[in-house]
């Protein structure tokens, strides 16, 4: 029986032995890149701990573990162009450190090698399925994502569908396949599924929380980024909808400001974020999100010490920080 933490090494030793490819460099060396910075590997071991909870072997579940963390990383290379970024996990991201064609090329190849390697799991059709299903999903979010960037009228109902496809639909599909890999029922898996969902709603409402309200040595990328970047985070929609008329223009006009000095806007916007008491929404979301992920996980009336490990785990993103 082991722990995340046993998972993580394990899942970080095979990672530096996967061998995908050597030439031409410029599409391998940006793979081994992204992939070598780290991270917390969440996904991959959420799929593994749900493959032992469902009672399964978790050595069956590891391609599929594989091609979850690098379909995950090919949506950071494209996810980071399309932002703008210049840092992810406190490393130079792959279209800085080589050029915007190669970051798309590679992303490219990762998805591909993440289907390579997803095809080699047990049970496969069903497998695939959530896979495939949860790859377009990821697409739609990102889509929405960027439609949001021109609008000022986002609601909170468009903001919440835009994360449960970006970012929310991965980590259930990761505690899911997991399931389906241990042979268990489609109760089970779907249960998993939908606490996983709520978990990711929470955890992506705690990023865009820490880009606004974290500290860059720890969280790994430069504070409001997403503020200079116009993201329609919860934290905005928040506080344009919950604003006076005087605070809603000033907010409409910073979004609308061509050239501006980055550091004077990120003040500008916290200092109304703090006025609105912005945090605190933020949280109570997170926590009803939370809540609901427990509901689903007490459904799963399995009091194994290996489905008590996968719920310490998924309780420690109630303490996150980073």
């Amino acid at each position: 029986m082991l722990k995340a933490e046993d998972f993580l090494k394990i899942i970080n030793e095979e990672i530096k032995q996967l061998d995908f490819g050597k030439e031409p460099k410029n599409l391998y060396d940006p793979i081994y890149y992204s992939l070598s910075v780290g991270g917390k590997r969440i996904r991959p071991v959420l799929c593994l701990l749900a493959c032992q909870a469902c009672r399964g072997d978790y050595k069956e579940a590891l391609n599929a573990a594989y091609a979850i963390e690098i379909f995950h990383n090919f949506t950071l290379l494209h996810d980071d162009m399309m932002d703008n970024a210049t840092l992810r996990r406190g490393k130079e991201v792959v279209h800085v450190k080589w050029n915007s064609n190669i970051a798309l090329l590679s992303g490219d190849a990762m998805s591909v090698i993440a289907y390579k390697y997803i095809s080699k799991t047990k049970n496969l059709i069903s497998v695939l399925d959530v896979f495939s299903d949860t790859a377009l999903k990821i697409c739609e979010g990102q889509q929405y994502d960027m439609d949001f960037e021109t609008r000022t009228d986002v609601s909170e109902e468009e903001y919440i569908k835009m994360i449960n496809l970006k970012t929310a639909v991965l980590i259930a599909a990761s505690l899911k396949i997991g399931a389906l890999i241990a042979d268990a029922d489609m109760n089970t898996a779907n249960n998993l599924y939908e606490c996983g969902r709520n978990i990711g709603l929470a955890f992506q409402l705690h990023d865009d929380y820490l880009d606004s309200f974290g500290n860059t040595e720890i969280f790994g990328k430069k504070i409001g980024g997403d503020i200079v970047s116009n993201k329609k985070t919860y934290l905005l929609i928040k506080a344009l909808q919950i604003s006076n008329k005087t605070t809603k223009e000033k907010l409409i006009e910073l979004l609308n400001q061509k050239e501006f000095d980055p550091e004077e806007k990120i003040k500008a916007v916290l200092e109304i974020y703090e006025d609105l008491k912005i945090k605190n929404f933020s949280e109570e979301l997170m926590n009803f999100y939370i809540a609901q992920a427990d509901k689903y996980f007490d459904k799963l009336r399995n009091n194994s010490n290996e489905a008590e490990i996968l719920r310490e785990y998924l309780n420690s993103f109630k303490l996150r920080k980073y």
